[in-house]
């Protein structure tokens, strides 16, 4: 029988814009940002870190401070035994999440009773694309513009008729409901506190997300230009996902070994699911990987009381929408990653962190985490909550 994988506890930094002048990360390390987050879950659960059995993290961009097997390093910051092994997972902008399902998998096989699995990524330090060096032959399988995030985002909009105001209108909602989270409150339980510049240069605790606009309006989102199709582009700065700086990480467990400590999880996973999808419908990949997650856990979908589902772009996330026949009643309450920020390597264990805290908090018993990966994949994840 399938040893079940519980989610003890599940952290993340604020996350930071990525900006020279204002980003309040802009001199802290993306490795200190994810080191911050494993202490942080050592310091909130009984666990005697020698019994964590592999860190796993996540990132799209593995070079510089995010290279040379930068999981491993990480456990060491964080003051974790050189017993304890580490390794760094890549799907891009699903890698936090892979690291989770990776976790999962060992957990659920019997290869491990703990681990520490999450991501990381710093999109000031190393921008998206920095030395990469795509293969010529590409272009003879796809399209160079299926392989640019904007451009299929802007294809997904136009063949799917989704106008600029329903963009603009999703991406006020994100804000709003991202701010209305915050000064509930309901942040706090997930999120690290850690210093940082503020805008004038002077050391502050940041605890907030950056990016989220408590006075964002309509009026202001229209005056925006297209960022990817010049003129007749429906997809600008305000309703995709702002670059940013961040990490998150959750403690993975065996559920016996987990209630044997005495610790009581946020979530169960139930399943999980890749998928791959033409690289020119990107945005769409969420639809498949969804579907195999849902058969795996044997629900449906109008049985999900919570999804989160990363917002890249307002176009790709209502084009998932649609595809489900899903309002978005149930969907990302606490505001997306159009208001909270989108740093690749974390947004994966960053939307499973704010599930489960959500689940818990609301009594939900079923929880959908989802997310589309570049150049033609996506990721789901079904969490199951004891109310």
């Amino acid at each position: 029988m399938r040893t079940a994988a519980v989610i003890v506890d599940a952290v993340r930094t604020p996350i930071g814009r990525s900006q020279a002048e204002r980003g309040v990360f802009r001199e802290t390390r993306a490795d200190d940002l994810a080191a911050a987050c494993v202490s942080a879950l050592l310091q909130r659960q009984s666990l005697a870190p020698a019994r964590v059995d592999d860190v796993i993290l996540g990132c799209a961009n593995q070079t510089l401070e995010q290279g040379a097997n930068v999981a491993r390093l990480v456990a060491l910051l964080a003051g974790l035994p050189a017993s304890v092994p580490g390794a760094t997972v890549n799907r891009l902008c699903g890698s936090g999440l892979e690291a989770v399902r990776q976790a999962v998998l060992a957990i659920e096989t019997d290869n491990a009773q703990a681990v520490i699995a999450g991501g990381l990524e710093h999109m000031h330090h190393l921008p998206m694309g920095h030395g990469i060096e795509l293969h010529p032959r590409l272009g003879c399988h796809v399209s160079k513009a299926a392989l640019r995030m904007g451009l299929a985002a802007e294809y997904l909009a136009i063949s799917r008729g989704i106008s600029r105001g329903r963009q603009d209108a999703y991406a006020l909602e994100s804000h709003r409901r991202a701010a209305a989270a915050q000064a509930a409150g309901l942040f706090h339980s997930e999120i690290v506190p850690l210093p940082g510049r503020d805008e004038r240069g002077r050391w502050t605790l940041v605890t907030r997300d950056s990016a989220v606009r408590a006075d964002a309006n309509l009026a202001a989102l229209a005056a925006l230009p297209p960022a990817f199709l010049p003129e007749e582009g429906t997809v600008t700065a305000g309703n995709s996902s702002p670059l940013s700086d961040g990490a998150a990480a959750l403690l993975v467990m065996a559920e016996p070994a987990a209630r044997a400590l005495g610790l009581k999880p946020l979530a169960r996973v139930r399943a999980t699911a890749v998928a791959g999808i033409e690289p020119s419908l990107m945005g769409l990949g969420p639809v498949p990987a969804t579907r195999l997650a849902l058969d795996r856990a044997g629900v449906s979908l109008a049985e999900i009381e919570l999804v989160e589902i990363n917002e890249a772009f307002a176009a790709q996330t209502l084009a998932c929408l649609d595809e489900w026949g899903l309002d978005t009643q149930r969907v990302n309450t606490r505001g997306g990653a159009i208001a909270l920020g989108h740093p690749l390597g974390a947004s994966g264990a960053r939307i499973v962190a704010t599930l489960a805290h959500a689940m818990r908090d609301r009594g939900a018993r079923l929880g959908l985490a989802t997310l589309c990966v570049g150049f033609g994949q996506g990721m789901a994840m079904v969490l199951e909550h004891d109310a």
